[in-house]
């Protein structure tokens, strides 16, 4: 043996096995969250004011104090509209967007409609170049979705549900090779549940003009059928009925409609914790694509034209996400940080730099 070749020998064993260890220390570093699976969910077009302070006296009109969810009191009227919202989540999660104390949320696009809102949730970033209609053109960005969906432990294994047919187009379902049922697209497959098939049957049978949207409770039972079944390990679901009734000036049907979905949530998150594989494993996300104006008639438009559509709202429940509750801090969040919020949630790195960054307070 050649005795001058020890020494080097030595040194490259010894660095060998630094690596070894530095390797071994980030990966236990990147599986100190608990989050194993994400839900994300969206109310298209739901105003912040709703949110925090309950149904708006200017709009309900003469006869609001005769609706079920008037109190002279916002604190009340926020719990008679969500009050799954603002009693789980609020105490066991985040909620992020009150204006009237300086907790701020807006869109970082300037668009203010759709297709920008949710490009901006789902990639990290705004893209007011070319993201700037709602029309069914394939997103050229790629989605938080699309980049997990490459990754070994969640490929094939994230599911996508959206009442707008627009959705595909968005997710880039041809690229990305997430499934996405939208619209009012029927669920397909060899091995359909019994619930699925009488779905597609009511698809069929019930005849309501909205147009290419499809009503919020079919998008609802057949992602919680997914759920249930197929055990994504990411899910969205995109409701759409609160835009809806509100660019028709229906304001009970948007109250009704934001209430129903509180239940909704309910009921997925009572769900994921009543299964062991996703119990104290989850985290929840729900947010919106954009603000909407804020009088009798402003109320139902939203746009580049309206001063306040950009202003946004969002929140979290899940293991890693501390349980502070309404968030009371002054301070600006935006709805491009959900994006690498989410991967740093699950332990991951985002690999888009250009992203917003991450919500730090949401994150243990």
């Amino acid at each position: 043996m050649n005795r001058k070749m020890l020494p080097f020998q030595f040194f490259k064993a010894m660095l060998s096995l630094s690596l070894l260890l530095a390797f071994g220390i980030q990966n236990t570093f990147s599986q100190t969250q608990k989050t194993e699976n994400i839900v994300l969910i969206t109310l298209d077009g739901m105003r912040w004011q709703e949110v925090f302070n309950g149904a708006d006296s200017l709009l309900l009109g003469e006869a609001g104090q005769e609706s079920e969810f008037w109190h002279s009191s916002p604190l009340e009227r926020r719990r008679k509209l969500m009050p799954f919202t603002w009693s789980v989540l609020e105490n066991q999660g985040q909620l992020y967007g009150n204006r009237t104390i300086g907790n701020l949320v807006n869109t970082s696009n300037t668009m203010w409609f759709s297709y920008p809102g949710y490009n901006e949730i789902l990639t990290g970033k705004a893209d007011d170049e070319r993201i700037n209609s709602n029309n069914k053109v394939n997103n050229p960005n790629i989605t938080f979705l699309e980049h997990l969906n490459k990754i070994p432990d969640f490929q094939g294994k994230i599911r996508a549900f959206g009442s707008w047919d627009v959705f595909p187009y968005i997710i880039n379902e041809e690229r990305s090779d997430i499934p996405v049922n939208a619209g009012w697209e029927k669920v397909t497959g060899s091995k359909l549940t019994e619930r699925e098939k009488i779905l597609n049957r009511l698809k069929d049978e019930i005849q309501v003009n909205i147009g290419p949207t499809r009503l919020d409770a079919f998008t609802y039972h057949l992602a919680l059928e997914a759920l249930r079944n197929q055990k994504p390990k990411v899910l969205y679901i995109a409701f759409d009925e609160t835009d809806h009734f509100a660019h028709g000036g229906k304001y009970g049907e948007y109250l009704l409609s934001a209430n129903q979905i509180d239940r909704y949530i309910q009921e997925i998150w009572e769900t994921l914790q009543s299964d062991p594989r996703y119990k104290e494993k989850t985290t929840l996300l729900v947010t919106t694509d954009h603000g909407r104006g804020t009088t009798t008639e402003t109320w139902k438009g939203h746009g580049d034209e309206y001063a306040e559509a950009g202003q946004v709202w969002m929140m979290a429940i899940g293991p890693d996400t501390p349980a502070d509750g309404e968030m009371k801090v002054e301070g600006q969040w935006n709805s491009s940080m959900i994006a690498r919020t989410i991967f740093k949630l699950l332990g991951l790195e985002y690999p888009d730099p250009d992203a917003g960054q991450a919500i730090q307070e949401m994150v243990k």
